[in-house]
C-alpha cells in the first residue's frame, strides 16, 4: 500500500468562470471570458460560462461533497470583475459578499479554503485599457488583489496569485484559442512579462498582512523529442523555454532563460527580475500529461506537438496518459531550482463516463489515471522531493473553455439540463484514499 504522511494535504480544484455561473448577477461586470463565449465560432457547440454549474447558487450543495468527500481543502478562484466590475476603482460588495459566504460555509464544514487571484476572467473593461499587454493592469491587480486580502485575509491562509500565467499568456495572446483571442507574438511577450511582474508585484503587497501563505500556480510539463535528432532536439529545448522556464526561470532564479530572453527584453524594465523574484512560500504544480514535439517549419515556434505514440492510452482531450510526466516534473523542481514547498493543484482527467441505468457513473479509466499519477508523486516524494498535497481537478463537471460542455474532468458528475450532482466512482475511490492517507496498487 502506498501512504502518504499524516501532514499531505488532499483537495479538490475549480475555478469561478467554469462553475459559478451567474455572468450578471449581483454587480458582476463582464470578463473576457464573457464576451469570447459570446463570438460565434469560438467555443465548441456555442456553448457558454453563463450558468455552468450555477455554483453561485449552489456552493452550500458543493461544499457539502467536499465534506463527504474528506477533503482538507479546496482550491477556488475569485472572479476578478466579480468583485470589482471595472477592474480598477469600486467595489462591489455583493461580489465579495458571496466569498465570504463560500470561506465561511467551507471553515464550517471543516474545510480550508485556498483562494487563487486570478483564473483567465480578467475585467473586460480592463481588456479594453489593453489587458495584461499593458503594464498598467499590474498595478490594477495589486489593487484587486488587497481588496480580496482586506476581505478574506483574516480567514484564508493559503492565497495563490495566478494559476497558469503561461497557459494564458500562450492560449490567449499567441495561439487565439482563449480569451482574450489574439494571435499576437508580440502580445504574448509582453502578457508573459507582465503576468511574471504582477506575481512579484502582488507577493511583495500582500507580505505586509502578515499570515497568508502566498505561491503560485503554473502549468508545467515534460517535453520530449519525437526524434532523437538534432532539429527535433533543438526545438524541444525551446518548446520547453517558452512553455515552462520563461515563468520558472523568472520567479525561482530572477532571470529569464537565454533562448527567449530577446523576445522579451523589449518588456523589461531596470528592476523588473528583482520585483517578480519574490520568494513564494509554496509552488502550485498542474500536470496532465507531457508534450511531444517535433520540428516543423510551418508552424508559429518552428515546432509542433505531436499526439500521443502509437498505442498509447489517452483521454477525451486527446492527451496521453503518461504519469512519469508528474515524478519527472517534480524532480525537476526539486533537483534543478531552489523551489519552495510544492503542491499539485490539477491533476486529473477528461472522460465521458455518465451514469448508467442503476443512476452510477462508474469511472473506472479516471481511477486509473489518478491511481497512477499519484504513485508518481509519491515516488517523487519518497526519494526528497518537497511535495505536501494534491488537488484533483476538478470536483465538478465543468465549462472547459474552448471545449465547451463536451470535456468531463469532474469527480463528481454534472447533469447540464437539471443541474443535479451525481458523485462517481472516482469520488468514492479518492474518499476512501483520504481516509486511509492511502491506496493499495495493482
Amino acid at each position: 500500500m502506498i501512504r502518504f504522511p499524516d501532514s499531505f494535504v488532499w483537495g479538490a480544484s475549480t475555478s469561478a468562470y467554469q462553475i459559478e455561473g451567474a455572468w450578471q448577477a449581483d454587480g458582476k461586470g463582464p470578463s473576457i471570458w464573457d464576451a469570447f463565449v459570446h463570438q460565434a465560432g469560438n467555443v465548441a457547440n456555442g456553448d457558454t460560462g453563463d450558468v455552468a454549474c450555477d455554483h453561485y447558487h449552489r456552493f452550500r450543495e458543493d461544499v457539502a461533497l467536499l465534506r463527504d468527500l474528506g477533503a482538507a481543502a479546496y482550491r477556488f478562484s475569485v472572479s476578478w470583475p466579480r468583485v470589482q466590475p471595472d477592474g480598477a476603482g469600486t467595489v462591489n460588495r455583493a461580489g465579495l459578499d458571496f466569498y465570504e459566504r463560500l470561506v465561511d460555509e467551507l471553515l464550517e464544514a471543516g474545510v480550508e479554503p485556498w483562494a487563487c487571484l486570478y483564473h483567465w476572467d480578467l475585467p473586460l473593461a480592463q481588456q479594453e485599457r489593453g489587458g495584461w499587454v499593458e503594464r498598467d493592469t499590474v498595478e490594477r491587480f495589486v489593487d484587486y488583489a488587497r481588496i480580496v486580502a482586506d476581505a478574506l485575509g483574516d480567514r484564508v491562509a493559503h492565497v495563490a496569485i495566478f494559476n497558469e500565467p503561461n497557459v494564458a499568456a500562450a492560449l490567449g495572446h499567441l495561439f487565439g484559442l482563449h480569451a482574450p483571442g489574439l494571435r499576437d507574438p508580440q502580445a504574448f511577450a509582453a502578457a508573459t512579462h507582465h503576468f511574471n511582474l504582477a506575481t512579484g508585484a502582488t507577493v511583495e503587497a500582500l507580505r505586509s498582512y502578515g499570515g497568508l501563505e502566498l505561491g503560485t500556480i503554473l502549468s508545467l510539463q515534460p517535453v520530449h523529442a519525437v526524434r532523437d535528432e538534432e532539429e527535433d532536439l533543438r526545438m524541444r529545448d525551446l518548446f520547453d523555454a517558452v512553455s515552462n522556464r520563461t515563468v520558472l526561470d523568472p520567479i525561482l532564479r530572477g532571470a529569464y532563460p537565454d533562448l527567449v530572453a530577446g523576445m522579451l527584453e523589449p518588456h523589461v524594465r531596470d528592476g523588473d527580475l528583482d520585483r517578480i523574484a519574490q520568494p513564494l512560500d509554496w509552488l502550485g504544480v498542474n500536470l496532465y500529461t507531457r508534450q511531444r514535439v517535433k520540428a516543423d517549419a510551418a508552424s508559429l515556434l518552428g515546432a509542433s506537438v505531436a499526439g500521443p505514440p502509437d498505442g498509447a492510452p489517452a483521454t477525451d482531450m486527446g492527451w496521453e496518459v503518461y504519469p512519469e510526466a508528474l515524478y519527472e516534473q517534480l524532480r525537476d523542481l526539486h533537483d534543478n531550482y531552489d523551489a519552495p514547498p510544492l503542491y499539485v493543484t490539477e491533476n486529473g482527467a477528461a472522460y465521458d463516463d455518465g451514469p448508467d441505468a442503476t443512476g452510477e457513473v462508474n469511472d473506472r479509466r479516471r481511477i486509473d489515471y489518478l491511481a497512477g499519477h499519484l504513485e508518481a508523486a509519491h515516488r517523487a516524494l519518497a526519494e526528497g522531493v518537497d511535495l505536501r498535497g494534491y488537488f484533483a481537478w476538478s470536483l465538478l463537471d465543468n465549462f472547459e473553455w474552448h471545449e465547451g460542455y463536451e470535456k468531463r474532468f469532474g469527480i463528481v458528475h454534472v447533469d447540464y439540463d437539471t443541474l443535479e450532482r451525481t458523485p462517481k466512482r472516482s469520488f468514492a475511490w479518492l474518499q476512501r484514499t483520504i481516509a486511509n492517507g492511502g491506496f493499495v496498487t495493482g
